[in-house]
């Protein structure tokens, strides 16, 4: 798991860092592909070519509505369940080396970096909580360029199992040393609303990845914005600004 947290080594707080009654500390918890980083789409193909590559003809839209599961869940949800499991690995290898010819092309989606920030700058912890490869995690941060205002993060080794098993975001919580009832998600995919809601740990809702107001509220989402600048703008007004207001 890699952290930027200056606490990490069990040093002081900031002076003025902000905290609950009891010393507890609250955080804002990030999905990455497809809430921060323009990638749900480029996954979509990578996954489309691996499986073309490995025999499987699987529509484009299935692919998309299953982005934001773990590999090995996408694997089992669009794949033949009597296939021979032995070439899954061979697949998501795959899927990783089409993804990473993308890697120069990443674009952070607008005002990703500066929602970060706010939400550093107004006392919260900040992780990302994804179940990207390390590798592809390290590309998909350097496009945002927010590694100043990022505590900790989380990439699939550090998760047993994958979304929507809230296994990710239980990482990313004990990385920062705080509570699921202090917190705020923050996702594209009804796959992150599913394992927020395992923690009771509201989530809100970005369209940026392609995923629908509708499917978002429908699976539990309390607030829905069209993209990370879209909930920069009414940061005070939303989940966020609650969570800061009770520091």
């Amino acid at each position: 798991m890699r952290t930027s947290d200056p606490r990490a080594d069990g040093g002081p707080r900031p002076a003025g860092e902000p905290q609950h009654s009891g010393g507890r500390r609250a955080a804002v918890l990030f999905d990455v592909d497809g809430t921060l980083v323009d990638s749900s789409y480029i996954h979509t193909l990578a996954w489309w070519q691996a499986f073309r590559q490995a025999g499987y003809d699987v529509p484009m839209a299935s692919i998309h509505r299953s982005v934001g599961m773990g590999g090995d869940r996408i694997l089992d949800s669009l794949l033949p369940s009597d296939r021979d499991a032995s070439e899954d690995s061979t697949i998501m290898t795959s899927h990783a080396a089409v993804f990473s010819t993308f890697w120069p092309a990443l674009r952070p989606l607008d005002g990703a970096k500066e929602l970060l920030a706010q939400c550093h700058e107004s006392g919260l912890a900040v992780a990302l909580a994804s179940s990207a490869r390390e590798r592809d995690l390290e590309a998909l941060r350097s496009t945002i360029g927010a590694d100043a205002f990022i505590d900790a993060a989380t990439s699939s080794s550090d998760a047993k199992e994958s979304k929507p098993a809230p296994d990710i975001l239980v990482a990313a919580l004990e990385a920062l040393g705080v509570q699921a009832s202090d917190s705020v998600y923050v996702g594209d995919a009804v796959w992150d609303i599913y394992a927020a809601g395992k923690l009771h740990i509201p989530t809100i809702g970005l369209t940026s990845g392609g995923t629908s107001e509708a499917e978002l509220r429908d699976a539990g989402a309390v607030e829905i914005y069209t993209s990370p600048r879209a909930l920069l703008e009414n940061l005070g007004n939303s989940a966020i600004g609650k969570l800061i207001a009770r520091l």
